[in-house]
């Protein structure tokens, strides 16, 4: 029989052998491939290919989940194990799949894929409604209104993410090539930018990224972006805007 003494170490230590863990949510980035129609086909693949050649250094070992929402007959077991492993040779890692029937998403996990409901899934973030106070002696305040997810001092270096999953993000510093900036709401850099930003990253189409000196290798907003490639070249150095218009990003400067 057990020693009271015993008892209580037992309860605040976990016992000889057994192994311990933690689990922590972490935001991050997934690239979401849409194949159309039905099974890929070579086309398929030479096109990716070229869209993977402009922009290397972004796509290099991204995590991938499949859109099935626009290829309803894309459902044999042998046929996702088959993208699987072509996006592999192509150092792309599809984990999950979304916007598939129930059979195609049976399909997937025996295929060893997970169903993944992100993005545009979840509801869009309605603007609150403005609040105001009533004073003792009959006037209204309105409520000051909330203050940026978060503030970023420092320059931001290469390989460092600097997420605000509440809110926007601001950056008073320069963001380095390899840098990622990510934001539930809106992202304003005051420093030259060099790296990706992706702002809206729950979905919202409302979102905008405002750079002082535009050197970006990514801008994003709510899943939709634009690469270094694709900047004109009138805009490169100057103080821009990024919003979305007419289903696309667009890229304003700024007076």
């Amino acid at each position: 029989m057990s020693s009271p003494d015993a008892d209580a170490r037992g309860n605040d230590t976990p016992a000889a052998g057994t192994p311990s863990f933690q689990m922590r949510g972490k935001l991050f980035t997934a690239v979401t491939l849409m194949p159309e129609g039905g099974v890929p086909n070579e086309a398929f693949y030479a096109a990716l290919d070229e869209q993977l050649q402009k922009t290397p250094a972004f796509f290099n070992n991204a995590p991938v989940i499949l859109d099935l929402g626009a290829a309803p007959t894309l459902g044999r077991v042998d046929d996702l194990r088959r993208i699987v492993t072509m996006l592999k040779d192509r150092q792309l890692s599809a984990f999950g799949v979304q916007n598939g029937r129930p059979a195609q998403v049976a399909a997937a996990r025996e295929a060893g894929l997970i169903h993944v409901t992100t993005g545009n899934d979840a509801p869009l973030r309605q603007p609150r409604a403005e609040k105001k106070a009533e004073r003792k002696d009959g006037t209204r305040t309105v409520e000051a209104p909330p203050k940026p997810g978060k503030i970023i001092t420092s320059p931001v270096r290469s390989g460092q993410t600097i997420i605000a999953d509440k809110g926007d993000l601001v950056v008073v510093a320069p963001v380095s090539s390899g840098a990622e900036l990510v934001a539930a709401g809106n992202i304003h850099i005051y420093g030259r930018m060099r790296g990706r930003a992706m702002a809206g990253a729950y979905g919202d189409e409302n979102a905008r990224i405002f750079c002082q000196s535009l050197e970006a290798e990514l801008l994003a907003v709510a899943g939709l972006y634009r690469t270094s490639d694709s900047l004109e070249d009138a805009l490169l150095g100057k103080a821009v805007q990024a919003f979305l218009k007419d289903d696309r990003l667009a890229i304003e400067a700024l007076a």
